[in-house]
């Protein structure tokens, strides 16, 4: 089974079509997340594919990106109604 780990990708863009697009990109990945930052759990591979997807929709001297790994060691804080990132298994019958 493929290791994954949690990781913050966050974006500002200023074009509502790039938008769109990052939005699309980045949902497939995600597991929660609010307007511009997302959390997703990613292996090696998965994050690749994920910023190779996102360098050819994003300007690079317009918009913004941030994807961060972060570390699990750290102790998960939420206020208000939020809920901490889960990465439950599933399974996909096809």
């Amino acid at each position: 089974m493929t290791q994954r780990a949690l990781h913050l990708v966050a974006y500002d863009v200023t074009s509502p079509k790039r938008l769109r697009r990052a939005l699309h990109i980045v949902r497939a990945y995600a597991v929660g997340g609010q307007k511009s930052a997302h959390e997703c759990f990613l292996s090696e591979g998965e994050r690749h594919a994920l910023m190779a997807r996102l360098r050819r929709v994003l300007h690079p001297a317009q918009d913004r990106l941030l994807a961060l790994r972060l570390d699990p060691r750290q102790r998960q804080r939420c206020l208000g109604i939020a809920r901490a990132p889960s990465a439950k298994p599933f399974l996909i019958v096809g």
